[in-house]
């Protein structure tokens, strides 16, 4: 019997175009407009024929969508460029990377390192990989949660998955510690700014209240998180063919496969040439930016991060130079590192600056290991044409949100499922706004632009059925993570698969029974939130 082909991603996310294509047929468009009732602002739902002139003749021009099944293409691209040029910078930065076989050679110190550490029968009884998984799961999921950390993990696999499979797992598992471990701390976030601070203004809260059960419900979540992908790489430690990534992380083993010998230790002068260089922007950078102020949920810290850095920098650099210039890489990617997550939390940096911060680290390392200026740029070209394919089905996801925006069908789904809490009891109501928020994920993925246009509808909903707005926010926050992780509208998810060289469908396969119980979890946690007294609710 001939074995079933799955189809390409590319094939999977093009049918799901045609799909919302379709829907914009057989659903009548409408839109919400906010109009002001008693000096308080209200999301009032008309369908096209009904809207006020000044919102139908200038803001609003839905059509259903034919042959603009092809132009989505076109404009997925546009809509998600940002994100499309971030990969291909960071592709580009990483290939350079690791051409200096830096990568290469921290990945073998770490691995005698481990089996250094397996000396102790307290630490070979956990499992020195344990406890390296739960370490950078509970980091990722804790920037998740605090920073609403996201497309910066598009960055972070191409570092993590390489360690994962040189550990004996697989390229899910690498994946898993970085994204899942984000966005499992996204969606049980205690001071995400993105979700939590936008939907606390909007429902008229106080900003970050509620903190201790929703720290509460994030400790669950991550716990949840960990244990699953600890039971799944376990599994895949056994039996490696076990894997449904096997075949395809061939491409991922043969870049762990590195023989000892082939890593010559040694530092060109040109090395110290570039830490001169380096040391001597940041001297300058750490003098105008002395003091810098974190802000984390309502509080504020202002510390001399920059200072610190650079003078840790300048040790390390000093130290790894002595020693052979692969290190001293390692040190730049470290100090990249520090100073990506100084910049998202003193200077609110989007990926505009991590990407420019990348690039940097990319000519910096082909400069530290002798590399011309031609050789580098061939070798970002290299780089971008090596992860072309994961901007590309970016891209093409893209079309999805813009066909059933082009449409205007989105705000007449949101109304549709908004009429279904009518008449229900206050628990019932609470998961109802969940199941709306999870479903409306899936064509909204973006938090903010969700709390922007269902905030406004289920904050004063509340009130009505005795529901406290914090609960909503909950009911927010959660329906807005979950189903991220499995969603094809999600650039960043579909960017991390890109990445990580990970069939969308394939993915789906791994992960759809962990979402079905995260979101099952979910809907306990909500319970508490409407039946008991809780602190800020």
């Amino acid at each position: 019997m001939k074995k079933r082909k799955v189809p390409h991603t590319f094939v999977i996310v093009f049918f799901i175009i045609v799909v919302a294509a379709v829907l914009t047929w057989i659903t009548p468009p409408g839109k919400y407009v906010a109009e002001q009732v008693n000096g308080e602002t209200v999301m009032t739902f008309y369908y096209a024929d009904q809207l006020p002139v000044s919102v139908g003749d200038h803001e609003f021009h839905p059509q259903p969508q034919t042959w603009q099944v092809f132009s989505a293409f076109y404009n997925g691209f546009v809509k998600q460029s940002n994100i499309i040029a971030f990969i291909l910078i960071i592709g580009g930065a990483f290939w350079i990377m690791n051409k200096s076989r830096a990568i290469d050679m921290g990945i073998l110190s770490f691995l005698r390192f481990t089996k250094r550490l397996e000396r102790s029968a307290l630490i070979r009884k956990i499992g020195v990989n344990n406890i390296v998984i739960i370490l950078v799961m509970l980091l990722f999921s804790l920037f998740g949660s605090v920073f609403g950390m996201s497309e910066e993990t598009i960055a972070f696999t191409l570092i993590i998955i390489p360690l994962a499979v040189s550990m004996g797992y697989d390229s899910i598992v690498g994946l898993c510690m970085v994204y899942v471990a984000a966005h499992i701390g996204f969606s049980g976030a205690m001071l995400n700014p993105f979700t939590i601070g936008i939907a606390q203004g909007i429902a008229e809260i106080p900003l970050f209240t509620g903190l201790g059960y929703r720290a509460v419900c994030w400790a669950i979540l991550t716990v949840v998180g960990i244990v699953f992908v600890l039971w799944y790489a376990s599994k895949v430690k056994k039996n490696p063919k076990s894997s449904i990534m096997y075949d395809d992380d061939a491409y991922w083993r043969k870049m762990a496969e590195v023989p000892e010998e082939e890593l010559q230790r040694y530092t060109p002068r040109q090395a110290w040439w570039v830490f001169g260089f380096l040391t001597a922007v940041l001297v300058v950078f750490s003098v105008l930016y002395s003091m810098t102020t974190l802000k984390i949920g309502n509080a504020q810290r202002t510390l001399p991060l920059l200072p610190i850095g650079t003078a840790l920098f300048v040790l390390f650099s000093i130290i790894t130079l002595r020693k052979t210039v692969h290190y001293f890489v390692l040190t730049q990617l470290f100090a990249t590192v520090y100073f990506l997550v100084v910049g998202v939390l003193g200077y609110e940096w989007y990926i505009m600056e991590i990407a420019s911060l990348f690039l940097v680290l990319g000519i910096a390392s082909g400069l530290s290991v002798d590399k011309s200026a031609s050789d580098i740029a061939k070798l970002f070209l290299e780089g971008m044409g090596d992860i072309l394919s994961a901007a590309v089905i970016v891209g093409l996801a893209g079309g999805i949100v813009i066909i059933l925006q082009d449409g205007g069908i989105i705000d007449t789904i949101l109304y549709g499922l908004s009429k279904s809490m009518n008449d229900l009891g206050q628990i019932a109501s609470a998961e109802i706004m969940y199941g709306i928020q999870t479903l409306i994920n899936i064509v909204i993925p973006s938090g903010s632009a969700k709390a922007a246009i269902t905030m406004p509808i289920m904050a004063p909903f509340s009130d009505l059925i005795g529901i406290s707005r914090q609960a909503t926010v909950v009911a927010f926050q959660f329906g807005d993570g979950f189903t991220n992780m499995i969603t094809p509208t999600s650039g960043v998810l579909m960017a991390a698969l890109g990445v990580a060289r990970i069939p969308w469908d394939k993915w789906v396969r791994f992960i759809w029974k962990f979402i079905v119980l995260l979101v099952i979890l979910g809907a306990l946690l909500l319970i508490p939130t409407v039946t008991m007294d809780l602190a800020g609710f």
